[in-house]
């Protein structure tokens, strides 16, 4: 059964049916879902929802589909790990991450928003699924619809990194490269669903798309013992991800599962691409594109479409947000893999590097809990730290030549105490 009434202008309030719409005709404003949310509290509880599988269709009161899920049956419901060495290291009481850095398949967060954009295209008929990212929604795309047997192009910027060309071609998509930025890649995108009516996941399917994204906050509010995080921090590229979260918490009020105890989203953003944070910190709801020049390429996109909508759910819930340069960038990588054991691409060390940067600046209190998302996975983006780590010391498999090995690392190790 579905709770779904239609698509809502997010602007002039225009209603419209449940059609493959992104855009309103009379405003030409976003496109939203909107819910019947008096008879998802009738139907939905905490028992309902613990009773199913642990995937993000445990939730599927507050999706978008109108059958059975068609895609992401193993995606979501990643770990929220308690952080406390990282805790430790930044000053504050009580830190978590939720680590959509092992969502399957692909390791990203995308993987919620395709699950629910490709079950959303097979119920619409599309036979042709296709994207415009920066790396990840590339891989997220090709995976899912290799799976659901669905056509597949996929379209990036050229220059990405190795790993996530790699980990969309193996699926058998056609991957096709760009000449220039993502910003780029996405108008082009547009011109492509328009002539050739495909189902383009973040262009055509984006109110649905979007909607996956929720899953991220109600997974936190429930292995949070079902409340809502006090802070949370995370990265912002075209927007999706933040303005969604904010949807879903105050979705879980509405529909009972959770009390309305407050909470504060703040924004994460490269300084090589922060058009979000510069309007923020202006104070001004205009953003004013940039062109990209960062190591974090997965959220490199210098023209936000749902950029106005982070600054409004940032503002709204007393967030704030911050910019953090390369070299802090991969610094924070480096702290988080050293001191929990994650390895996350570069927007995760966007993520953690602001976290320290608003800690450090008074606008999250250290003595109040704190969640910061990381949204994807070190291996795919390996060239980005290849030159901040350390190279392997090479020795021949003798033990006295580890022994003269282990005496140099270790000088003030006596030869008899390190014998035993």
């Amino acid at each position: 059964m579905s709770f779904v009434r239609g698509l809502q202008c997010r602007e002039c309030g225009q209603e419209y049916p449940k059609e493959p719409l992104h855009v309103c005709e009379t405003c030409f404003g976003p496109l939203e879902i909107v819910y019947d949310y008096d008879a998802i509290k009738k139907s939905i509880s905490r028992e309902k929802i613990a009773s199913r599988d642990k995937n993000l269709w445990r939730y599927r009161e507050l999706l978008p589909i109108d059958g059975e899920a068609q895609a992401g049956l193993y995606s979501g419901f990643t770990p929220l790990v308690r952080a406390r060495r990282l805790g430790e290291a930044l000053g504050v009481k009580e830190l978590y991450i939720k680590d959509d850095s092992v969502n399957h398949p692909t390791f990203s967060y995308k993987d919620r928003v395709v699950a629910v954009a490709i079950s959303k295209a097979i119920e619409f008929g599309f036979d042709t699924v296709s994207c415009a990212s920066t790396g990840n929604l590339a891989n997220a795309v090709a995976a899912h619809a290799a799976r659901a047997g669905l056509n597949c192009y996929v379209f990036i910027p050229d220059g990405l990194e190795q790993g996530k060309i790699i980990g969309s071609a193996i699926y058998g998509p056609k991957t096709i490269a760009i000449k220039g930025n993502y910003d780029d890649v996405n108008r082009l995108c547009s011109e492509i669903g328009d002539k050739y009516g495909w189902a383009f996941v973040n262009v055509n399917l984006r109110p649905y798309y979007s909607e996956g994204a929720k899953t991220h906050g109600f997974e936190v509010a429930e292995q949070l013992g079902w409340k809502l995080p006090r802070h949370i921090v995370v990265a912002s590229a075209g927007g999706t991800i933040l303005p969604k979260l904010s949807k879903g918490f105050k979705e879980l009020v509405k529909v009972g599962l959770v009390e309305d105890t407050g909470y504060k989203i703040y924004s994460a953003q490269a300084a090589g691409c922060a058009p979000i944070i510069n309007a923020l910190q202006k104070g001004t709801d205009l953003i004013s594109p940039v062109k990209p020049n960062t190591i974090a390429s997965s959220i490199a996109i210098g023209n936000p479409a749902d950029g106005y909508y982070v600054l409004q759910a940032v503002r709204e819930s007393g967030g704030w947000g911050e910019s953090v340069t390369d070299k802090e960038i991969l610094e924070a990588i480096h702290l988080l893999a050293q001191t929990e054991g994650i390895f996350t691409e570069p927007a995760g060390g966007t993520e953690v590097a602001v976290t320290k940067k608003l800690i450090q600046n008074g606008n999250i209190p250290r003595q109040e809990s704190i969640v910061i998302s990381i949204t994807g996975n070190g291996y795919k983006t390996l060239e980005a730290v290849a030159g901040s780590v350390e190279k392997p010391l090479t020795i021949t498999a003798t033990l006295e030549n580890f022994d003269a090995l282990y005496q140099q690392l270790n000088p003030t190790v006596t030869a008899k105490a390190a014998s035993g």
